[in-house]
């Protein structure tokens, strides 16, 4: 692990003297940012092939409802027509994870990169990097006791805040769009257990629409590498599920909480 973390550091500080004309004292953060935009380029292919099976399920549901009138309350019929009507279609309801569940490495290793004092049996000179006045491997909690939250590098994170609060409100009015178009309706003439499903269905699409702030908590407590990456991982994803999913009215609302 140590050897892995090691060649990990150097490549952040191979990108961080690439970019140090340009950015100068802040070229580690830049080189956070533009390793964040390879990894989601990275896994692009998947997150269009996650938009090609969000499109094939949509197509399914008039198929499904048939299956479901079909089987009654007979739920492991039901289930079994419906893994048989996935297999034959060659759609997975598990795709739209994919991308996210693949980025989730690269978050941990930036998170222990700038949480460690040693890598590799040495001190980890990455910590001596800052963006302006906020040390990568700093948290929000060490800015507020350095100068408090308008200080130098309070208001770095107040920027980084601004910024996931602003994708936040385009993701919750987008889901809050969404949800409300696939809306699942109950008392249509289903089973208990069935309107019993879609109300708490329902009930998750109400909650949906906020998750997106939740990023806020995490942008806080975690060292501001860390952060960088989920701010720009959570703004890529705004706009690249805004991109896929817009001729998908309600297709687009499963995902739309995931980095």
């Amino acid at each position: 692990m140590s050897t892995f973390m090691s060649l990990f550091a150097h490549l952040v500080e191979h990108l961080a003297d690439l970019l140090q004309p340009l950015f100068h004292a802040s070229a580690a953060a830049a080189a956070i940012v533009l390793f964040t935009a390879l990894v989601r380029l990275l896994v692009h292919p998947l997150s269009r092939a996650a938009a090609r099976g969000q499109r094939a399920q949509a197509a399914l549901r008039p198929r499904i409802a048939e299956l479901r009138k079909e089987h009654g309350e007979d739920r492991e019929k039901f289930q079994k027509a419906l893994m048989a009507l996935h297999a034959e279609e060659k759609v997975s309801p598990l795709s739209g994870c994919l991308p996210s569940l693949l980025q989730m490495p690269a978050f941990f290793l930036l998170y222990h990169l700038f949480s460690s004092s040693t890598i590799g049996g040495g001190a980890n000179t990455l910590l001596d990097h800052k963006l302006f006045a906020a040390p990568l491997g700093g948290r929000w909690a060490d800015a507020l006791g350095h100068g408090g939250p308008f200080g130098l590098a309070g208001l770095v994170y107040l920027a980084l805040f601004a910024v996931v609060t602003a994708v936040a409100c385009f993701n919750y009015v987008r889901t809050k769009r969404t949800t409300a178009v696939a809306a699942p309706v109950t008392g249509d003439g289903r089973s208990e257990s069935e309107q019993a499903t879609a109300a708490a269905l329902a009930s998750v699409g109400r909650i949906m629409p906020f998750m997106s702030f939740l990023t806020l908590i995490t942008v806080a407590v975690v060292p501001l590498a860390a952060a960088l990456y989920v701010v720009t991982s959570t703004t890529w994803s705004a706009v690249e599920r805004a991109v896929l999913y817009r001729d998908m009215p309600g297709a687009a609302s499963a995902t739309a909480a995931l980095v």
